[in-house]
């Protein structure tokens, strides 16, 4: 049962919710600020803003017309400054969470746009709609402009949904995931449910090659690849395979590698673990040795061959592991001077427990999850380590996601 009701907003959560006290219970409100006197309709812990009847000095006009039914974005409601503070606050009680009390850096702001998009396409009366769900709905809201993507992507959502429509059904959905690489658009469909025929097969790749698409991929079959879609990492070119991970922001790639490169220094020898396709593999083999270590076999297969094709570089090792189930032992990891860690989400807790047990002296930490790297960061500050800085890079603008680069020595 809903109900309307005067809020007093008190705080910004984590996920970028304001947050009122209802009967001794908090409730979040999107699209609220501190301050804020609001009516919401309640229901249980969530409410949906009516209206806000005394607005925050801190509140401006969004910067997409989409915002507040498009789930991509939730703070572009939030002024300049106050986001910044929520971002880099968000790291530290993460940080806090665990008994540490580090310096906490401001946060750190790159140019660029987003070089991925992963968004669903429907038929509609007038053809097909891209776009992305609702928050907390199967709703999808069809996306015409977007300030978080690469304008490149954007301009391209009408012909990605002519390309689609021969895959579609009348009710079909599909799963549209569109990587901006440095030879053009790298477009992925999953999810439909009509057979890719000669007939389609054929229609598609002569859109394809109309739209001068660098790769076409439908289901697990490859359409059409007019040029290998690549990414530059350092001074190497590395061709991606369909699928594999890939940093949001390129600009704010560079600025977590230079980060990286200058807090290893002068080391002889660097594992990277949780290496992906070498984004911080091959910065760091211009000047050391670099052991690279993942578990997806398409990227550690890409780093391998575009480390053997990229002259002027140290020695570069790429090792298919499960670092969740197999993380390096302390022997191993011995014979490397420093460490860097990049996983996934879940975070490296196994791996920063081994760390703890060798003789390496410094460790670098990237993360999109605070709230983990956190928790690793505590193993290694028990383990001997001191937290030398932690600084929060934007990577996701207008989300509830920061990019973490926290630097430990001993």
């Amino acid at each position: 049962m809903t109900n309307a009701r005067e809020l007093l907003i008190r705080r910004i959560g984590a996920q970028g919710d304001g947050v009122a006290d209802l009967d001794g219970e908090p409730v979040f409100v999107p699209f609220t600020l501190p301050g804020e006197r609001i009516e919401a309709e309640v229901d249980g812990e969530r409410a949906r803003l009516e209206r806000v009847l005394v607005p925050s000095p801190e509140r401006i006009a969004p910067v997409c017309k989409h915002f507040g039914k498009c789930g991509g974005c939730s703070v572009q409601h939030m002024a300049s400054d106050t986001y910044a503070e929520w971002k880099r606050n968000l790291v530290v009680d993460a940080f806090r969470s665990r008994g540490l009390e580090p310096v906490v850096d401001e946060l750190q702001r790159t140019a660029g746009k987003r070089r991925r998009a992963v968004m669903r396409a429907v038929r509609t009366p007038s053809g097909v709609a891209l776009g992305f769900y609702e928050a907390s709905s199967h709703d999808l809201v069809e996306i015409e402009e977007c300030p978080v993507l690469e304008p490149k992507i954007v301009a391209a959502f009408p012909d990605i949904g002519n390309l689609i429509s021969p895959l579609l059904s009348k009710r079909g959905e599909a799963r549209v995931a569109i990587t901006l690489t440095k030879s053009g658009l790298d477009v992925e469909i999953t999810g439909t449910e009509r057979q890719l025929t000669p007939a389609v097969r054929s229609v598609l790749a002569s859109k394809a090659s109309d739209m001068k698409l660098s790769r076409l991929i439908v289901g697990t079959e490859l359409v059409v690849e007019t040029l290998h879609p690549f990414m530059t990492f350092g001074t190497a070119d590395v061709i991606l395979p369909p699928g594999v991970f890939v940093q949001a922001v390129e600009e704010a790639e560079t600025e977590i590698a230079r980060r990286v490169v200058a807090a290893i220094g002068k080391a002889k020898a660097v594992a990277d673990l949780f290496s992906g396709m070498g984004a911080f593999t091959f910065p760091l083999a211009a000047r050391s040795r670099v052991s690279a270590f993942d578990g997806d076999k398409a990227a550690v297969a890409a780093l391998a061959s575009a480390a053997k094709k990229t002259s002027g570089l140290k020695p570069i090792t790429a090792t298919v592991r499960d670092l969740f189930r197999e993380p390096l032992s302390p022997l191993e990891l011995n014979e490397h001077d420093a460490v860097v860690f990049d996983p996934p989400r879940a975070g490296a807790e196994a791996q920063s427990q081994r760390l703890t047990k060798s003789k390496v002296k410094t460790v670098v930490a990237v993360s999109c999850n605070p709230a983990t790297l956190a928790r690793d960061a505590r193993h290694l500050v028990d383990g001997g380590y001191k937290i030398e800085s932690v600084t929060p890079i934007d990577q996701f603008l207008y989300s509830a996601h920061v990019e973490v680069v926290a630097i430990f020595r001993r």
